[in-house]
This record gives C-alpha cells, sequence and structure tokens, in this order.
C-alpha cells in the first residue's frame, strides 16, 4: 500500500475476498486524479514488483480509460481515476468483503 500511497494515490482501501471469490485473495483498490497520476502509480509498482521478482501476471487498461488493472494472482490492484471509481463502486459491488484497510 505504500507503494501508491507514495504517489498520492487516493481513497486506498484493501478488500479481503478470500472465501467469498475465486478471482483473487485481495483487491487493492486506488485513485488517482490525473492521467499522469494514474501511469504514475502504475509505474511505481511495475517497477518495484520487478525487483522483486514479482512482476504482474497482467495487467490491462490504459492511464488514459481511467483504469488500470494489475494481476498478481492472489492480488489485483485496481488503479481508478475519480470518476471511473464512482462509476464502478467496487467496493460497494464487494460489499460482502472484510476491509482490511483504508487510507484516505
Amino acid at each position: 500500500m505504500e507503494w501508491v500511497a507514495g504517489k498520492k494515490a487516493s481513497r486506498i482501501v484493501l478488500l479481503d475476498l478470500r472465501g467469498i471469490s475465486l478471482i483473487a485473495d485481495y483487491f487493492l483498490i486506488c485513485s488517482g486524479e490525473s492521467e499522469r497520476q494514474l501511469e504514475a502509480i502504475a509505474d511505481e509498482v511495475l517497477e518495484r514488483t520487478e525487483q522483486e521478482n514479482a512482476p504482474p501476471r497482467r495487467v490491462e487498461g490504459t492511464a488514459e480509460s481511467g483504469w488500470i488493472l494489475m494481476d498478481f494472482g492472489s492480488v489485483v490492484l485496481h488503479i481508478f481515476n475519480l470518476a471511473q471509481r464512482d462509476r464502478y463502486q467496487l467496493e460497494r459491488l464487494w460489499s460482502a468483503a472484510r476491509t482490511v484497510a483504508v487510507m484516505p
């Protein structure tokens, strides 16, 4: 979580999906205010995970689309712009998940 927070991501939420989904064990959801910030968050996570030999299995979406998804297997990182985050409302969609951590 500190990697995304270090790039000024906001509304950071970690959801525990274990027991309610086969997609992943955790969703890490965060927001950025601009395309440039979304790219910076994604680039930082990619750089750090590659340094630790744990790069994402796949990356989908773009900063231009307002949503970048980074799939690490048991953890899926969702990086949204504010409008897309409000539109998709993953926290509400996965309301049965336990909220593990929240950072404003």
